[in-house]
């Protein structure tokens, strides 16, 4: 058997990490034939199949798992030490991949971010807007952003943005003529725009009042998967519609959205930056984490 290639093998677990070879090309930075004569070489030189394709996916076959199993550790402790020895420079530098959604990502990290990003040239950021929940290190991320109430124990959380809440919101003609609901229940007789989370579930409204906690499944024409596509329908008159408040109450003070079940919508845990231990002590990783967390 030749000698393998790093490069063969760290391409290989990022195809197999992703599990499509668009993906995986578009993360590396390659044509997705290249990418798929390397993985071909790879495994000509070793003898063995490791990636079961098909029309619609890639994934690692026994010898494959075992292959990413035994290398991604490797290569991570090899690439944060690369990372750390950055300190060395005179201007912090490196890369960093974040998941998280596209409020968070517009209302509290992007604002703290792009003056530091502007000042250090050297450091680049990729942010993979996705409003499900993602694991962070199976997904090769360098840490994400949830609500407090979401994050996993064994991960380090940072608190980054506010508290905040949902709130149920449509246009004042379209209450005009649908009328106003009185109780979370009510949103059952009216059209109500849906978000679905990128894994596939529709979220249910979540109210509470005096302790009493409701959870309402509702119904209506419009779906979407992303925030401001929502507003935009909402503001429109198209139904009824439950957003973060920040993107709410703007319009609320001007008249152009009427709040509703106020006294059913208490505030909770904002935003948190998590991530594994081992990401605190990376220079460029500790300038992102301090450029985020929240003050006072």
């Amino acid at each position: 058997m030749s000698k393998t290639d790093f490069n063969d093998l760290m391409w290989f677990r990022i195809t197999a990490e992703e599990r499509s070879f668009t993906k995986a090309a578009a993360r590396i930075g390659v044509v997705q034939s290249t990418l798929s004569h390397t993985i071909k070489r790879l495994e000509g030189n070793m003898g063995i199949r490791l990636l079961n394709r098909t029309t619609r996916s890639v994934a690692p076959t026994p010898a494959g798992e075992r292959l990413l199993a035994t290398i991604a550790p490797r290569m991570t402790e090899i690439e944060d030490e690369i990372a750390a020895l950055m300190e060395f420079r005179d201007k912090p530098s490196g890369s960093i991949r974040l998941t998280l959604s596209d409020h968070a990502l517009n209302t509290v990290v992007w604002p703290k971010l792009k003056p530091v990003l502007q000042d250090h040239p050297d450091i680049s950021v990729e942010f993979s807007i996705d409003n499900g929940f993602r694991n962070i290190v199976e997904d090769g991320f360098d840490a994400g952003v949830r609500l407090g109430e979401s994050v996993e124990k064994d991960m380090i959380a940072a608190r980054i943005g506010p508290d905040w809440r949902m709130v149920a919101v449509a246009s004042p003609a379209y209450f005009a003529q649908h009328g106003v609901p009185q109780q979370p229940q009510d949103l059952l007789q009216h059209n109500c725009i849906n978000m679905r989370y990128s894994r596939g579930g529709l979220s249910s409204w979540e109210f509470e009042k005096d302790g009493q906690a409701l959870n309402v499944r509702v119904e209506g024409q419009l779906t979407f998967s992303n925030n401001y596509a929502m507003m935009d329908a909402i503001l429109g008159g198209m139904g009824v519609g439950f957003v973060p408040n920040s993107l709410a109450d703007g319009h609320v003070a001007s008249g152009a959205l009427q709040l509703v079940l106020d006294d059913w919508s208490p505030f909770f845990d904002g935003y948190f930056l998590y991530y594994p231990t081992r990401r605190q002590n990376l220079p460029v990783f500790r300038l992102i984490v301090d450029a985020l967390r929240e003050r006072g």
